[in-house]
């Protein structure tokens, strides 16, 4: 009987670890090894539907009036745990994609933007703790997301554009969403100029609308 508790207990760690894994077939995720795996629950003409099994982030926060003030700021910290900033001194992959929370508020107003780097594979089970205070490791639970794709660069105004259109079209589709913040969601290294792949996201709540009448 302990012997098949552990069993199934492996088993499910190797499952939830395959759902961050394997970059070389994704379309999205071209300069990492691994990115975060999905399934895909329908495709409209507006946006997508994607299933994503819970996972384990580094994240840090930082209240700001700008996405460009606070990005900076919140990226450098996490690229400092990954490249050694943490109790056991580890050098961690760089995986993809990096997720912004950005809070839905007026221009004038400050608000607090939550950047996470996804851990590798390797790392899911058991994360090495980080020894900045301001750095934290979170477990995000499996999650439905609406999303829409877009090039270029995330700023205040795409982030703003995209945001807007992708909650136009749910609001037509009258699809049931987290409101208040969603998500800036980026494949590519700050380095990277041209060809480049970013998402907006916003939290599934209840079942996912698909109008299959498109």
């Amino acid at each position: 009987m302990i012997f098949l508790a552990g069993l199934v207990g492996f088993v499910l760690a190797l499952t939830a670890e395959a759902r961050v894994g394997d970059s070389s077939n994704s379309k999205l995720c071209t300069e990492t090894k691994e990115c975060l795996l999905f399934d895909l629950v329908c495709e409209t003409s507006t946006y997508q539907v994607r299933r994503y099994d819970s996972v384990k982030w580094v994240s840090t926060n930082e209240s700001s009036y700008f996405f460009e003030i606070a990005a900076p700021k919140m990226f450098s910290k996490l690229f400092k745990y990954i490249t050694g900033e943490n109790e056991e001194g580890q050098k961690i992959e760089m995986t993809s994609p990096v997720v912004v929370r950005i809070p839905e508020k007026r221009i004038w107003e400050k608000g607090e933007y939550t950047m996470s780097f996804l851990l590798p594979s390797e790392h899911q089970s058991n994360p090495p703790k980080p020894t900045n205070e301001d750095v934290y490791i979170k477990e995000t639970p499996e999650m439905n997301v609406y999303l829409k794709s877009y090039g270029g660069w995330i700023t205040t105004m795409s982030d703003n554009i995209k945001s807007n259109a992708l909650s136009s079209a749910l609001d037509a589709a009258n699809a049931a969403y987290k409101k208040g913040s969603h998500y800036a969601v980026g494949y590519n290294s700050p380095m990277t100029i041209l060809k480049r792949n970013n998402e907006v996201w916003y939290m599934v709540e209840g079942d996912p609308v698909c109008d299959t009448s498109e």
